[in-house]
Order: structure tokens, then sequence, then C-alpha cells
């Protein structure tokens, strides 16, 4: 049995519920509030799971209970434990091209923009809540920039021809945050095609944040 920690709105856990549910994988999900009670990533029990106090967390009680935190590197395990379907294309040069945008996403957008960094920016620094959005829409412009010159070579495609996989797990989170923080994505046409093409699949309705058993 698979065990996912997560919180409903996290970039992170959405990517991997994705993940889970483009290859039918059964899991269970368990709640990790990251505003209530300080912040329940930060209590003794959870830290005691997962020391880097984030999530999400996949715990995989059939193979001895192995613990696996940080998205990317559960997908990669997902992908090695449980190969069919396969998230990555077979050829090792499209694997990496994949993997490289997919990063930039993960890496490189992500990062800037979440919870702890948006906290630190208010309760640290001081920066007013404009300022904020600016920083957060500045980055998530930069960033989606090039994922959308990178998608040039796909021509309207999926990643995986005529399905999605690894690098739509981490576009359709960075896609749902950008617009919830209202973001202009007009300049991304490529990237909003891709999305709408994955928003009318069960694997990413089923993973949408509003519908998960924390969603309030």
């Amino acid at each position: 049995m698979l065990k996912l920690y997560g919180y409903w709105r996290s970039s992170a856990a959405y990517r991997v519920r994705i993940a889970l549910n483009l290859k039918g994988l059964a899991y269970r999900q368990v709640p990790v509030h990251l505003v209530e009670d300080g912040g329940q990533q930060h209590a003794a029990d959870y830290r005691a799971l997962n020391p880097q106090q984030l999530v999400p967390l996949l715990v995989d009680e059939v193979n001895g209970g192995a613990r696996i935190g940080q998205s990317l590197a559960i997908l990669e395990y997902l992908e090695e434990v449980f190969p069919v379907p396969a998230l990555l294309p077979a050829d090792p040069v499209e694997r990496a091209q994949m993997r490289s945008l997919a990063m930039h996403i993960a890496c490189e957008i992500h990062p800037l923009n979440n919870l702890r960094v948006l906290q630190y920016l208010s309760a640290e620094l001081g920066v007013a809540d404009e300022a904020k959005r600016a920083w957060y829409r500045h980055w998530v412009a930069q960033g989606l920039a090039a994922v959308e010159q990178g998608l040039e070579s796909f021509g309207g495609r999926l990643s995986l021809t005529t399905r999605p996989g690894y690098l739509e797990a981490c576009l359709i989170p960075q896609v749902y945050n950008a617009r919830r923080f209202a973001c202009d994505l007009a300049a991304y046409p490529r990237i909003l095609e891709m999305v709408a093409r994955c928003e009318t699949l069960p694997a990413f309705q089923q993973a949408a944040p509003e519908v998960q058993p924390d969603a309030r």
C-alpha cells in the first residue's frame, strides 16, 4: 500500500497525485496542513517521518515501509518500481530533455514561489502584499517563458505523443498556482494548450486541489 503525506494545495504533492493517477496506482492520503498549528509539517511526529519537514512524503508499505521525500525523487521511484505505464519516453535523449523541462519547473520556478518563501518575505523581511505578488509574477513569467519555448518542438502534442507524463505532472500544478495568483498567461499559448488537454483527463481531474479530502 502506498501512503502519500501531502497538502491539498501543495504543488509538489499535486505532482505526485497526478503521477500516481497516471500510473493507475492506489494510494491513501494523509493530510499535513502547512498552515494550521504553526504548520503540521513541523510537528514532532511528522519530523520523525521526514526530517526535511516538507510535503510530499511517500511511504511504500509493501517495500519495507520505504520513505521517499521530494516530489521528483518520488516520480523517479514510481517510474522505476512501477514502470508501466511509463511517464518518460524510451529514448535517452528525449528522456533527458523531458526531465530538463520538468526540473526547470520544479527546481527553478517553484522554489522561489512556495509557501515558506512567501511567508519569509512577509514575516521576516516585511515585504508588502503587492510587492510579494510582484515577486511571484516575475519569477513565474521568467520561468514559463522558457517552458513555452521548450514546448515548440512538441508541435502541439503531449509529452508522450498522445498521452501525458512526467512533464505534465510538473506543469499543470505550476499553472494552477499561476492562475491562483492572477498571473497573465496570454504569452504562453503552447502551455495553455497542453494544460487544457490535460484538464479533461480523469488523472488530472482527480488530482486537482479542490477535490482532495483536506481541501478547504
